[in-house]
């Protein structure tokens, strides 16, 4: 991830690994007695962990919703032409997958997982009580933080919908990473009313023109 930044924007703009390592260091210090290794999937994390896992399940955070609300400068959009990803943001609720980290690679693990999610600092990692069908968990989620300069904020869906349908980065497009969040959430279970009427609206953007006759692309009228 770091590289990516650094080519399309600069080094400023991507921690290094001191700052990585001081931040993965302060989060293991406020990791409550007894939590086991789980971290909360909503986003990305859902159809690509890049991190072996143990066990899954289907899981829900109170207090937080799921949004696209940060700007993507490198990954899946460019700085001339930001797209779009999801963060935690306050308010609502939001049911995602809480993945649990087989212990004994948790700490190296999660060291690669700050160098994905924590490469400009635009998250909170934070322990946070995860409601599942059984006994509640305490898990890590990345909280998107508002001071951020990639934050966003809350866009009208309009807007949205005309920058995710149309930013692309070195990761791909805004478009595929809604619908690959869109999917994953359907595979376990979830239909996130905010997601599928968002991509209605994305997909209704990137339709091709059609005559308004009815005919096929360069087919005379008769």
């Amino acid at each position: 991830m770091r590289p990516v930044y650094v080519e399309a924007l600069s080094g400023h703009h991507a921690l290094t690994d001191e700052e990585l390592s001081a931040s993965l260091t302060a989060t293991l210090a406020r990791r409550p007695a007894g939590a086991g290794w789980w971290v909360f999937a909503y986003g990305s994390l859902l159809w690509n962990p890049l991190f072996p896992f143990a066990e899954s399940r289907p899981a829900r955070v109170r207090g937080f919703h799921r949004r696209f609300c940060l700007w993507s400068l490198a990954s899946r959009g460019r700085p001339d032409a930001p797209g779009l990803v999801l963060g935690l943001d306050r308010g609502g609720s939001c049911p995602g997958v809480a993945y649990r980290l087989p212990a004994p690679l948790a700490i190296d693990e999660l060291h690669l997982l700050w160098r994905r999610e924590m490469v400009t600092g635009a998250y909170e990692p934070r322990w946070m009580k995860l409601d599942t069908d059984g006994k509640p968990l305490v898990g890590l989620a990345f909280i998107v933080r508002r001071d951020h300069p990639q934050y966003a904020g809350r866009m009208a869906r309009e807007e949205e919908a005309r920058v995710i349908a149309t930013a692309c980065g070195a990761f791909g497009s805004s478009a595929d990473y809604l619908e690959r969040t869109r999917i994953a959430l359907v595979s376990h279970g979830v239909v996130d009313p905010y997601l599928e009427s968002l991509a209605k609206a994305v997909a209704e953007l990137c339709k091709p023109d059609t005559p308004p006759t009815g005919l096929a692309p360069g087919e005379p009228p008769l």
